[in-house]
């Protein structure tokens, strides 16, 4: 995590500390919400020193307010616009009140956050559209977007990344090039249905990418089993197979347009086919092409060349469980799954 100087100078200048003027940072990117046991495990304090004062301050400054909810506790909510605005991030929501269970799951999120400091995270909006269009060279039209609509008659907002899960660039592995790692967090107040949604709303930008991980978040593993399934059923397994028919439809409507058999093709077929003529264009579609359409080499030499040309993708899903615990600890279990403990939450 890369925090811009400015930001913490910035901060500190409302009589902030150094360590304080970032945890705030941290608080208002990701998350809106803490609580004090969050910040005394940021400061590296035992849970009863060194949020007492740091809370007071925010509360006397008028920057946050501290309420209690049902099941959760006390919980601060950092809402002061100067603190959205010092920061540049004076157009989250983060800022504004909302539900218990959004609430939960911000705090959850945070927890991840805190414990993962060491990730390069894309903290904005603008930080996953700059990298995934200009970067990647993906169209905007292939990410996760969603229109709100505003009031007074203000035309409607079209927002990318709506959901602000963790998305970073690993690089804890020790390879080369770091994993770019896609999150769900699940906090257990979501119905299961809503991840298929948030898969389904990735899908366009997942067939794009040759290698990603997906980590689902969730402070009980009893929905780690449902989460896999989803994942192979809506995002692995069509990824798998989905190049490779509509490759096998391209050829056929390919076929039926050189051969000038116009009668085999709907109008669909011929919108579907003008878009693939502009995407399919380098010299490894001519070869799978020619393999594809010679009769007497059979469809296996097409297969095996489709292989070649298109390996499998590297694909992988992890499941990290964040549970409250009397001390933090962070290991990586047999089977894949991180296991993230955080301290038990302190009192206001």
């Amino acid at each position: 995590m890369n925090i811009a100087e400015e930001h913490i100078v910035a901060l500190e200048a409302l009589g902030y500390t150094e360590e304080e003027a970032r945890f705030l940072y941290v608080v208002a990117t990701h998350s809106g919400y803490f609580v004090p046991r969050q910040f005394a495990e940021f400061n590296g304090a035992g849970p009863e020193k060194g949020s007492q004062a740091f809370t007071e301050k925010l509360k006397k400054r008028g920057h946050a307010t501290w309420r209690e909810y049902q099941n959760v506790g006390g919980v601060y909510h950092l809402w002061s616009r100067i603190i959205y605005r010092l920061t540049d991030r004076e157009n989250l929501s983060n800022r504004y009140r909302h539900s218990t269970d959004f609430i939960c799951m911000r705090l959850l999120l945070l927890d991840f956050i805190l414990a993962n400091q060491s990730h390069d995270y894309l903290e904005t909006e603008q930080d996953k559209v700059r990298f995934f269009s200009d970067q990647l060279g993906i169209s905007k039209q292939l990410l996760p977007a969603k229109l709100y609509v505003l009031p007074r008659g203000r035309e409607p907002a079209l927002h990318y990344f709506a959901d602000k899960f963790p998305l970073y660039l690993d690089s804890s592995t020790g390879s080369s090039s770091p994993v770019l790692t896609f999150s769900y967090v699940d906090a257990g107040k979501a119905k299961p249905a809503r991840l298929a949604d948030h898969l389904n709303a990735y899908a366009p930008l997942f067939r794009h990418l040759r290698a990603f991980r997906f980590l689902y978040i969730a402070p009980s593993p009893a929905r780690f089993g449902m989460a896999a399934e989803r994942f192979s059923l809506l995002v692995q397994r069509p990824l798998e197979e989905v190049l490779r028919e509509e490759l096998e439809r391209y050829f056929e409507l390919r076929r039926a347009w050189d051969g000038k058999q116009y009668g085999k093709l709907s109008m669909d077929d011929l919108e579907w086919l003008d878009q693939a003529n502009q995407r399919f264009t380098s010299r490894d579609i001519e070869r799978l092409y020619a393999a594809w359409d010679n009769s007497e080499t059979g469809r296996e030499v097409w297969r095996r060349l489709f292989s070649e040309v298109y390996p499998p993708r590297a694909i992988e899903f992890r499941t990290c469980l964040l549970t409250p615990s009397a001390s933090k600890e962070s290991k990586e279990a047999q089977d894949g799954t991180y296991e993230l403990r955080a301290p038990s939450e302190g009192t206001s």
